[in-house]
């Protein structure tokens, strides 16, 4: 091979000896071929890749830039150049004697590939982005070559004169150009029409210098310092990132392996049926069928379905399809894994270069005869592995955490859409919690997983390497090392399953408390109104014990296994010198070997320490992974009972249809068989719980159908009986997402009797409703969900009782204009559930339902003649209403404009706004404009497009709901104090003591090492003495262990400390919390006061604990590596200055950027969840309306916003990981080179020792910047816990003056010139009243809306303090009195019948004051015992979230019973006759008259009936008591409530008969 290179290049190809020389050099010859050949070949073979967007591209060429324009220049120089040399070979053939054949061959090659750099350079053009990545590593590799000619052609032109000067000229020119090209290569290539994508984006076209040290993200960093960043300037998401396009890939892959499970499951399904031996496995199949199990299904005989109930119940949980969701990743992602695959090869086999690299320098520092040429080469070679190493490891964390966020949102996606095509039974499965658990809890280990998930493979790649490296310096006696490593894996194995363990337990504990925070906030004014917080709060503390309990022990867990690793390091070393010194008396330890094999050791303790890490991550991922399975896999809705079919005369029509809430659970609708005519009025009637709900539901396809089928034709409006209101504006809650169409709107808005509220609307119809609508009535928010329906304009219409919530005039007017036969829905199909008796005549048609079952139907004049249940249930309540019904005729008959003109007026008189907030609303000072809401929202409608344009000034009390405070610049430090005092300073000063003990004997058993080594120079030739060698490993041995001690004794009290922190801080949240005012509830959404308590306490739980701890290491560790850097070499203290100068301005740009990034990720992952939480509370309406896509779009954008903040983020850290691993190889070089010029004065051990320490400092420098950031980005949680700890609280639950026991004994209550404002800025609500109220009078109290009813109340409870005056109860003055003793003295029964999660039983008594029979005796008067009697658990029966699985009057009733219990001396009922029909409605006004007729009773009414027999009746109008006597005298007075009682129909006489 050599001879035939001779001959080609006419000179020596290799020899030794020209090395073996201090002024060393290369044959020329082998650098006219390997040096120029290898860089082209490399070229030669990836360069047609290139060319391909040339041949295949469609698009059209980007157009020409001047750097397009330069580098083609120099390409065509470099060309012209290689010609030139072409010609000079021909020239000198010509005039003498051959020329060698390199003179023409190089030339020809490098011609060819010049020519196929431009056609690159042109190809490019097709590109988004234009610089290539081939042509960057041909340009470093060819300079990188270059060098050595280079340096060989100099120092021989400084010797003698040029032999061959135009070749030495033609040389210098082509590397010119090469290094030209190479540095115009760097800048990125930006072509004007991608201007705009560069702009939101710079990654796409950027060089790939600039992606490889990310140097397109400085700009960002740049500005994050100068200003805190705003969600605006976090750059876009590229397209392949977004959201849509991740979840469209992965439901691809999922859809298919899903199948291949759900097959999987039936075999073991079978297998198992065959084992139990049951003969009839093949009929009851699981019940998440594939689809083609469900086409078998329809097949079978009905009846076997109910065998399956009884499968799943007794037996252990539902099988699921299992085992295909990481299948489906791994698919869905293959390309990023591959591609992190190749980067982590590169970088895992450079680290075995370093102490190869070092041992070399060792030798060269202890050998007195080397040439200096040799040190710096080595030096330079460490310089530059560490370089490439960090940046292919660098791009290889990139790639992962971008795994791991593409996964958490293909994952969020997933969850997201499944929740919208979810069954009625799987959600059952699942509380809203639990859900927003496996969005954030576990989407969020994936994302974590994802981040290490290399490490699996690569891990044990680096072990084994390792080994095989340490076998070649030390032997057989790395097996003892080994030994010690392989003992101590099963305690690690067995300290990670016990971790599991707990990790599970306490999962189950967190859900618990959230569930229960969650429904404490949800049902907050019911806790205050009935004084239960100290019951809940009890509760709530009960758990959080049990899940510290947990914590301290899986702390104390996690301190075990950090002390058995550090030990592992020095126990190896200490097992391996001590083996291999001992086995032969001739084994001496030098410095080579030892600190080879020490840096080879440290090369271990990564992937020994990483590998235990990712595999208790994977199993806790394994955990989220069955959550995840379970819930994606569940079934879905199943409407094939409902058919779109057209048929002639028919709109809506039943056959036989039979339908339950749970697939084997009882019939809720019984073969009913209806057909509804188009543009017909139907009314469904019925009791409480004879399946009207149900009837709707069964329809809107959310129950399971048992047989039948229901035939709808054309689309559905559906509007609930408790109306469903979205966070947004109080226009979009009724556009709803159609097109805009003003004059349409407007019209709705007048029939729904809605103008008159937007007057009173801070903003009118922009106002911002909060949470679930908590700022409208209500009255109100029945109205918008009506309006809603109506503006839908759809072909049927579902109104499941929407008048019960609205007054009775109001009810009359929006029957008169919407619903009835002269209103806007004339001409559709309405099918009205209704209570009330009053509209019967005027509907087409009736249908009465008894037990799930249609008992009758017809015309109202039909049933009447039918002597049947109707018209029995007509006699019963029809007396209330008969006048009113007359009266409804006439007016029917009048219609005329005047009575519209007169109805316009004020349709919404009456209505009482629902909480503190809307009269806050109305009086309101202004809060600041929300920007971040409006920034993410991007309102579609055109006319906010318009207003954009100038940001309108927010009128007063538009925003209800305040903008999350965003801390911004540095975290204070007073955080960390407050921290550490929660902690305790005691605990924190020995925890550092600790650390700071460890590193002493680190360092010392280092030095002593180093000692130990420098023996082998000094004992050269002589016998080792024994007890010196003892002692050597004796000391050794010693400082280990030591510095094991010493950390387990700083981590075992840090667990205690942190566990104390944590109890301390959740216990005053928790506290605070529920000693704040209503009005914080009403102005802060639930999802971020549930954050605090998820979020932000798992983060002062777990994560800061773990940040603490690895701070401290990281700080001493890099502390104890400079001072052994500096004992080697003291002048390397000069290079620490500029370094850390450095190294500190990096970490000050970056910290405050990346804090930012990660505060605007917390704060835009809130709407994540709010929004699922309200798609989950308004499924069934979405569905009822087909908007699926646009919530999915919506759920699509929120999360890309999250995204987008998230990514920037790990660009962020990527950013500063290279510049810090840059100082790293800095130091690595400095140590080496001030070693090799400090040659002749040090001992090899100390220059291993330093080399091999600096080796380790850089991804410790690395580790220190992140667990800072992380730190300070963590204590953020700190911070905002302590926010809401700041809380100002309501008046004290008890003071010192306590009232007379069995206060109030008479019940008298006196109101003398009381004044009441919602908040200091604002007007008063009651202008000072002042009125006495009897011992047992009753009293009624009525007036318009923002009367100032629902404000008596609230100063009753003293929810609102007075502002002026006072309210005396049986002589004492309720302000000076302890919250609780005033609350638990009084009973109201509320508008809205809060239930909680937990027994019938707590829910009626928290406290467990009262006995079982005094328990039954309140459900019996409350006419419930029947129905709790046939409960299978009787009080023990369980409530689901939110009572969902009791009907709205037995919820009505349930809060009668608890109001039964109490008994107090005075009762306050608040509006209670809202969704309950006649007949409960009749059962609670005799129960409250018979059973309260020795207590004062207040009633806030809503119908006039109710209040009819009142002792007085209280007239308020604009916070003004304006009349106050009994009913019969006020009705004959003419005066304002007599003007009430003729709109609600009441003559005079009718008050006798009652």
């Amino acid at each position: 091979m050599s001879a035939a290179l001779e001959k080609f290049c006419g000179s020596v190809f290799w020899n030794d000896s020209y090395l073996a020389r201090p002024d060393a050099d290369l044959p020329v010859c082998f650098q006219q071929t390997v040096l120029v050949w290898v860089p082209l070949g490399f070229f030669w073979i990836l360069a047609p890749w290139q060319l391909l967007p040339m041949c295949k591209s469609r698009a059209k060429k980007s157009s020409v830039t001047k750097l397009y324009i330069i580098k083609q220049v120099l390409a065509v120089l470099l060309m012209l150049t290689a010609v030139a040399g072409l010609a000079l070979a021909f020239v000198e053939d010509a005039e003498q004697d051959a020329v060698p054949a390199v003179q023409y061959t190089n030339p020809s090659l490098y011609i060819v590939t010049w020519i196929m750099v431009l056609l690159i350079h042109d190809a490019r053009r097709f590109c988004l982005c234009r610089d290539s990545g081939v042509l960057f590593c041909f340009w470093t590799l060819s300079l990188l070559c270059g060098i050595l000619p280079f340096q060989s052609l100099v120092r021989k032109a400084l010797q003698e004169p040029i032999s061959d000067l135009p070749r030495f000229i033609l040389f210098f020119i082509s590397y010119g150009l090469q290094l030209l090209l190479f540095l115009v290569s760097g800048f990125s290539d930006i072509a004007p029409e991608t201007k705009e994508i560069t702009k939101k984006n710079p990654e796409v076209t950027a060089s790939v210098l600039s992606s490889i040290t990310f140097e397109w993200y400085s700009s960002t960093v740049f500005k994050g310092y100068r200003k805190p960043l705003e969600i605006e300037d976090v750059w876009e998401l590229q397209d392949k990132d977004k959201t849509k396009a991740l979840y469209t890939a992965f439901e691809k892959n999922m859809k298919t392996s899903m199948q291949k499970a759900r097959a999987e499951m039936e075999k073991r399904k079978r297998k198992k049926r065959r084992r139990e031996g049951d003969p009839d496995y093949g009929n009851s199949m699981s019940k998440a069928q594939s689809q083609d199990i469900l086409v078998l299904e329809e097949k079978q005989p009905k009846k076997k379905k109910k065998k399956k109930g009884d499968d799943n119940h007794s037996g252990p949980p539902k099988d699921y399809p299992k085992g295909w969701l990481m299948k489906t990743l791994g698919k869905t992602f293959q390309r990023n894994l591959l591609l992190a695959v190749a980067f982590k090869l590169v970088h895992d086999a450079l680290v075995f270069v370093s102490p190869q690299l070092l041992k070399l320098l060792i030798a060269f520092v202890s050998d007195e005869d080397s040439f200096a040429w040799q040190g710096y080469l080595y030096a330079i070679l460490l310089f530059l592995t560490s370089l490439i190493q960090s940046l292919c490891l660098q791009q290889h964390f990139s790639l992962c955490f971008q795994l791991g966020i593409n996964v958490r949102a293909s994952l969020i996606a997933a969850i997201y859409k499944k929740s919208l095509t979810m069954s009625g039974a799987t959600r059952k499965e699942s509380t809203v919690g639990e859900t927003v658990n496996l969005m954030s809890a576990d989407a969020q280990r994936f994302m974590d997983l994802a981040n290490f998930i290399h490490h699996l493979w690569s891990s044990p790649l680096q072990i084994i390497l390792s080994i095989i490296f340490l076998w070649g310096e030390l032997g057989p006696s790395v097996l003892a090392g080994i030994a010690t490593m392989v003992l101590l894996l099963p305690i690690n194995a067995f300290l990670v399953a016990k971790a599991k363990t707990i990790q599970e337990r306490n999962m189950k504990n967190k859900d618990g408390r959230m569930k229960i925070m969650t429904e404490i906030l949800n049902g907050i004014k019911i806790l205050k109104l009935f004084a239960w917080e100290p019951s809940f709060e009890k509760r709530v503390n009960e758990i959080r014990a049990l899940e510290l309990k947990n914590l301290v022990n899986f702390g104390y867990l996690q301190s075990v296994s950090v002390f058995v690793f550090t030990c592992a390091p020095s126990l190896v070393s200490l097992a391996s010198f001590g083996v291999y010194v001992l086995v032969d008396e001739s084994n001496i330890l030098d410095a080579q070997k030892a600190f080879t094999a020490i840096s080879l050791f440290n090369v271990l303790r990564f992937p020994m320490s990483t590998l235990p890490m990712v595999i208790s991550s994977l199993v806790q991922t394994n955990v989220s992974t069955a959550r995840l399975e379970r819930y994606l896999s569940g079934e879905d809705l199943d409407t094939s009972a409902i058919h779109h079919n057209p048929i002639e005369g028919s709109a809506v029509h039943f056959s036989e249809a039979t339908f339950a809430w749970e697939q084997d659970g009882n019939a809720a609708i019984r073969d009913v068989t209806l057909d509804i005519a188009p543009g017909s009025l139907v009314a469904v009637v019925g009791a409480v719980g004879s399946g009207k709900s149900s009837l709707v539901s069964a329809m809107l396809g959310e129950m399971e159908n048992i047989k039948g089928h229901i035939n709808i034709q054309g689309s559905l409006a559906y509007v609930p009986q408790q109306a469903w209101i979205q966070n947004a504006t109080l226009k979009d809650n009724i556009i709803f997402g159609s097109e805009v169409d003003e004059a349409r709107y407007q019209q709705v808005i007048k029939a729904c009797a809605l103008l008159p509220d937007l007057e009173l609307l801070p903003a009118g119809d922009q106002t911002e409703i909060g949470e679930k609508g908590i700022n409208l009535s209500g009255g109100q928010k029945q109205r918008v969900s009506l309006a809603r329906a109506v503006y839908s304009n759809a072909d049927i219409y579902v109104l499941d009782d929407p008048l019960s919530a609205v007054d009775a005039h109001v009810g009359k007017y929006l029957f008169q204009h919407v619903l009835g036969p002269k209103g806007l829905l004339q001409k559709k199909t309405r099918i009205l559930v209704t209570h009330s008796v009053s509209f019967l005549p005027q509907v087409d048609n009736i249908v009465v339902l008894a037990a799930g079952a249609v008992s009758e139907h017809g015309s109202y004049s039909t049933l009447l003649a039918n002597k049947g249940a109707f018209s029995q249930f007509l006699n019963l309540y029809g007396k209330q209403e008969e006048d009113v019904s007359e009266e409804n005729t006439a007016v029917v008959a009048l219609a005329g404009d005047e009575e519209e003109a007169d109805e316009d007026i004020d349709p919404c008189m009456d209505e009482r706004p629902d909480d503190v907030v809307t009269m806050t609303l109305k009086r309101e000072a202004s809060i600041h404009r929300r920007k971040l809401s409006r920034s993410l929202s991007k309102k579609s409608t055109s006319s906010q497009k318009a207003a954009q344009e100038e940001p309108p000034k927010k009128l007063k009390g538009q925003q209800l709901i305040e903008k999350e405070a965003v801390e911004t610049g540095r975290v204070k430090f007073s955080m960390y104090l407050r921290y550490l005092h929660a902690v305790g300073f005691c605990f924190s000063f020995w925890i550092v003591m600790g650390y700071v003990g460890q590193y002493v004997s680190y360092l010392g058993s280092n030095l002593w090492l180093s000692d130990w080594t420098d023996d082998s120079k000094r004992y050269e030739n002589q016998t080792y003495p024994p007890q010196r060698r003892d002692l050597r490993i004796g000391v050794f041995g010693a400082l280990g262990v030591g510095q094991a001690i010493f950390l387990l004794f700083a981590t075992m009290l840090s667990v205690q400390g942190t566990m104390r922190a944590s109890r301390v801080m959740h216990q005053q949240l928790l506290s605070n919390i529920l000693r704040a005012p209503m009005s914080f509830f009403d102005t802060t959404p639930t999802g971020r006061i549930v954050n605090r308590f998820a979020r932000d306490i798992f983060t002062v739980d777990e994560t800061i604990p773990m940040s603490f701890r690895s701070w401290l290491s990281c700080f001493m560790a890099i502390i104890s590596t400079l001072i052994v850097i500096c004992l080697a070499t003291p002048f390397f203290a000069v290079v620490i200055v500029p370094l850390s100068i450095f190294y500190y301005f990096v970490l000050r740009f970056y910290v405050s950027t990346s804090r930012q990034l990660r505060r605007l990720d917390s704060v835009t992952r809130s709407p994540i969840y709010s929004h699922f939480g309200e798609t989950v509370s308004g499924l069934s309406v979405i569905r009822a309306y087909g908007h699926q896509e646009r919530f999915l779009k919506q759920n699509e954008i929120t999360m890309d916003i999250n995204q987008k903040s998230v990514y920037s983020w790990i660009i962020s850290n990527r950013w500063l990981a290279i510049r810090l691993e840059f100082v790293g190889s800095l130091v690595v070089f400095f140590s080496a080179l001030l070693a090799v010029i400090a040659k002749g004065t040090l001992e090899g051990g100390i220059v291993g020792l330093s080399v091999s320490s600096a080796l380790n400092v850089t991804q410790t420098l690395n580790w220190l910047v992140r667990t800072s950031s992380e730190l300070e980005t963590n204590i953020v949680a700190v911070e905002r816990v302590h926010e809401y700890m700041k809380v100002k609280n309501e008046a004290p639950w008890v003071t010192k003056k306590r009232p007379p026991r069995g206060w109030p004994s008479r019940g008298e209550i006196q109101f003398i010139d009381y004044k009441v404002r919602y908040r200091p800025e604002l007007d008063l609500v009651l202008q000072g009243i002042t009125c006495n109220i009897g011992s047992t009078e009753k009293v009624g109290v009525v007036g318009r809306t923002g009367a100032g009813k629902s404000s008596l109340t609230n100063c009753l409870f003293r929810v609102l303090e007075a502002a002026g005056g006072k309210i005396i109860i049986d002589d004492v003055d309720i302000a000076t009195i302890g919250l609780h003793d005033l609350r638990n003295n009084l009973t109201i029964i509320p508008q809205d019948p809060v239930l909680f999660t937990g027994t019938l039983r707590m829910n009626l008594d928290p406290f467990d004051q009262y006995s079982d029979e005094e328990v039954w005796k309140a459900l019996e008067l409350a006419h419930l015992k029947t129905y709790v009697q046939g409960l299978p658990e009787g009080l023990l029966h369980l409530v689901s979230e939110g009572g969902e699985n009791l009907s709205v009057g037995q919820r009505q009733l349930v809060c009668l019973a608890r109001a039964l219990l109490r008994k107090a001396k005075i009762l306050i009922l608040d509006e209670a006759t809202a969704a309950v029909d006649l007949e409960t409605d009749h059962l609670i006004q005799t129960t409250i008259r018979s059973e309260f007729a020795d207590c004062t009773v207040l009633t806030i009414a809503h119908r006039l009936h109710t209040i009819m027999d009142s002792n007085r009746v209280m007239v308020l109008h604009a916070g003004q008591i304006v009349e106050f006597d009994s009913p019969e005298e006020l009705l004959v007075k003419q005066g304002v409530f007599s003007a009430m009682a003729k709109d609600a129909g009441i003559a005079i006489t009718e008050t006798t008969a009652l």
